[in-house]
């Protein structure tokens, strides 16, 4: 994590100026409240490095917890795995880790008070007679009948919801605020509905939960939260938050503050399409590589320096954001670049034989493994009489701008010999299957002047090779905007059927043996590839491609 001040934003003037006037007791506490309902994506990654950010920057606290009020969508693994993504991006909520449920029965006596203050009331309008009671824009909604009853009755209607007298979906609790109000969040939202689903944390204790807007002001309130910074669509509900917290009475109430979210191109973030990806098998799990989840990211081998600093550039703004995903691609690139010793993997192997070579000489090149970083040090190359190089670097008729191999051409193996193309066998198609070459002796001669050939080439000696599936990931869609589709129409219909091909046969260099999961490689001309599992055989994802549009833009316009 880089030690230099972040870029000034307009939420970190805020905190700034409150901390300079002594509000609050020129105390700062943030906290990072995800639903466990899902994988967080790349969007939430945005909002984890502002709250934990501006906690550190302040030497606050920054608490996470787990706004679990509707147990019928959250499960432990939602829970574990956001852990996980919080840590991974740099990350420690120390002791402040908690959970709504945490706070249920102390939410549940503030509803109390509302009551008896006459701000609450029970409702037995189903939820369809609510939505229909609400009214429409310009128009006031219908004030419910039971709105007027009395609160000892609503008390005691109240207390027998929570004792499980009544079925789901009959009562619900309500706030009573202003059903003529022009934001709709304020007409007498529920604040309590009886939902009888077990809770991961509290099991069948409560058959009542609060609603998310309810419960998460009134956490905010009870953990002492002195920014409450979320997205811009909850703009239209920091009226209700507010009325929660003035409504307890809370000491030095916390703000809420909206930010725009991040959406980036060729990425959807709703996580009920995401969802819908997971069910309908598109992808094989919520940590698919191809996924836009922090945990899929990860396991695509993005790393974490590199998502930080994409939303550091990006910002913190009050208007939505649409960013390319090019500009996210080069902060992956630049970080790998630095940061990735380089290896040669062979993806589609056709077979060399160096015939000049004996069969039982095995000379031994000193690679580096990083072109710029000499303390990574260097690894050892065997050069052998069997090699392979990718079947796309030979053509029996190559062009005129081909500077690679082809009948009676030369080139250069990376690190080793000069090679000439002698002849080619082929198949009944006509198909190269096996090339025979000659090299050059004086090429290998560090002592020797060296004359240069135009093409180079990765390749890999067969007899000292590591058996490698490499997983060729590309973008899950095939357009910038792949949810932007007309009604009616089916969204998946953008989704790149390509999206990943496998290369089960790849043959890799000798260093790749002691590869463990979660090494980050350059495989040389091939593009960045991480380890996703070892054993009989390397399996390794490609992160991101050599080539990057995006930094070839930037420099071409400055």
């Amino acid at each position: 994590m880089s030690n230099e001040a972040p870029k000034g934003d307009f939420i970190r003037q805020i905190v700034q100026e409150d901390r300079a006037s002594g509000k609050r007791g020129g105390r700062v506490q943030t906290r990072f409240p995800p639903e466990p309902n899902g994988f967080l994506h790349i969007g939430h990654a945005k909002s984890i490095c502002l709250n934990f950010g501006i906690a550190r920057e302040n030497q606050a606290r920054c608490f996470l917890r787990f706004d679990d009020t509707n147990p019928a969508t959250e499960e432990e693994l939602f829970i574990r795995s956001i852990e996980e993504d919080v840590q991974w991006l740099g990350f420690d909520w120390g002791e402040d880790l908690r959970f709504a449920s945490d706070y249920f029965e102390q939410i549940y006596q503030y509803a109390e008070m509302l009551i008896e203050k006459g701000l609450a009331y029970v409702c037995e309008l189903d939820a369809e007679q609510i939505r229909e009671a609400r009214g429409v824009p310009g128009r006031p909604g219908t004030n419910s009948p039971w709105r007027d009853r009395p609160a000892a009755e609503n008390l005691d209607l109240f207390r027998r919801m929570r004792a499980g007298e009544f079925p789901d979906g009959s009562r619900t609790l309500r706030a009573k605020i202003d059903m003529a109000s022009p934001n709709f969040n304020l007409r007498d939202p529920v604040l309590y509905r009886i939902k009888r689903d077990p809770h991961p944390k509290t099991g069948t204790k409560w058959c009542i939960y609060p609603m998310y807007d309810y419960a998460h002001a009134l956490s905010d309130a009870i953990e002492g939260t002195t920014h409450s910074i979320c997205t811009l669509e909850f703009e239209d509900h920091r009226p209700l938050y507010d009325w929660c917290v003035e409504a307890i009475g809370a000491k030095d109430a916390p703000q809420q503050i909206e930010f725009a979210r991040g959406e980036v191109t060729f990425m959807v973030t709703s996580k009920r399409k995401l969802k819908e990806l997971v069910e309908t098998k598109v992808v094989a799990s919520w940590d698919d590589p191809r996924m836009p989840t922090i945990a899929g990211l990860r396991k695509r081998g993005v790393p974490a320096a590199a998502l930080r600093a994409f939303w550091e550039q990006i910002g913190v703004a009050k208007n939505a954001q649409t960013i390319e995903i090019e500009l996210f691609e080069h902060h992956v690139r630049d970080e790998l670049d630095r940061t990735a010793p380089r290896a040669m993997v062979v993806v589609d192997p056709i077979k060399i034989t160096i015939e000049d070579w004996p069969a039982d000489r095995v000379e031994w090149a000193t690679a580096p493994r990083h072109p710029n970083d000499p303390s990574m040090g260097t690894r050892k190359i065997p050069i052998t009489r069997e090699v392979v190089i990718d079947r796309a670097d030979f053509m029996m008729d190559p062009p005129k701008k081909f500077f690679r191999l082809g009948p009676g051409r030369e080139v250069r193996l990376r690190y080793g010999p000069i090679i000439k193309c002698e002849r080619v066998v082929t198949n009944d198609a006509g198909e190269p299957v096996e090339i025979f070459c000659s090299h050059d002796p004086q090429s290998l001669d560090p002592n020797a002047e060296q004359r240069k050939v135009k093409g180079v080439v990765h390749w890999v000696s067969t007899g000292h090779a590591v058996p490698v599936e490499a997983r060729l990931y590309d973008r899950l869609f095939t357009t910038a905007e792949p949810a932007n589709v007309p009604e009616g129409e089916d969204w998946r219909k953008n989704i790149n059927t390509k999206s990943l091909e496998v290369a089960s046969g790849a043959l890799g260099e000798s260093s790749l043996k002691d590869a463990r999961a979660g090494d980050r490689f350059q495989l040389e001309r091939v593009g960045y590839f991480v380890v996703d599992s070892t054993g009989d055989k390397l399996v390794m994802n490609r992160t991101v491609g050599l080539r990057d549009s995006y930094a070839k833009a930037q420099n071409k316009e400055g």
